[in-house]
């Protein structure tokens, strides 16, 4: 039998040790992989359709008018995009395939943080993998409450573009595929919690699928 001072030393331990495995599960968690991407990403596939016509099957996808806006903005600086054209982005990508990255950055900067890079490696992986390649990708920035509007407007621009230079640079992804936009702190995920981490995010979302644009 151990003495109740040993008892007491090693149940310290055990706890000690809980709480450190605890909290590596809780980093761990924060990670995404290059299969969670891939799954977020790929488009559900759905029944194609028959008009009346005999005419080939199509797959639903971007309108007409959507697919001609899609290719105007791609190949676009960040910067360059109006509030309407932002605002049209956002209303496009509603219902397509999204994932939320929680990417962080150096404090005021758009350096992408030692901790954060993972995920961004995922992320090129993923849209290299052969099911996403070729694709239309947005990948939006995002920031929480704190600050003005045309800072925070500014931020989310740079941090988005740093996300896209690192993919262009390390995994050859064709620029004019990654269509970049800030929304500062207009577009909070968590407005009841303004400041919360959650609100600084790069949203990645499949626009326009390889399969919709070659058709």
């Amino acid at each position: 039998m151990f003495k109740p001072s040993a008892r007491a030393a090693m149940l310290s331990i055990v706890t000690v040790g809980a709480v450190l495995l605890s909290g590596m599960a809780a980093a761990r968690a924060g990670d995404v992989t290059e299969d969670q991407i891939i799954k977020a990403l790929t488009p559900e596939k759905k029944p194609l359709t028959r008009g009346l016509s005999a005419g080939p099957q199509t797959a639903p996808g971007l309108s007409a008018d959507q697919a001609k806006f899609v290719q105007s903005v791609r190949g676009r600086a960040t910067r360059s995009l109006s509030s309407t054209e932002r605002e049209e982005i956002a209303t496009i990508v509603q219902d397509k395939p999204k994932i939320d990255l929680e990417i962080n950055f150096d404090y005021n900067s758009a350096d992408v943080s030692a901790k954060s890079l993972p995920s961004v490696q995922a992320l090129g992986r993923a849209l290299t993998n052969q099911d996403l390649k070729g694709s239309t990708f947005v990948v939006a920035g995002h920031t929480d409450a704190a600050g003005g509007e045309d800072y925070n407007q500014g931020l989310s621009e740079r941090r988005a573009d740093a996300i896209k230079r690192y993919l262009v640079d390390k995994y050859g992804i064709n620029g004019t595929d990654l269509v970049t936009v800030g929304y500062g702190k207009s577009k909070l995920k968590d407005p009841s919690h303004p400041m919360a981490d959650v609100n600084r995010r790069v949203q990645v979302v499949n626009m326009e699928n390889k399969d919709t644009a070659a058709k």
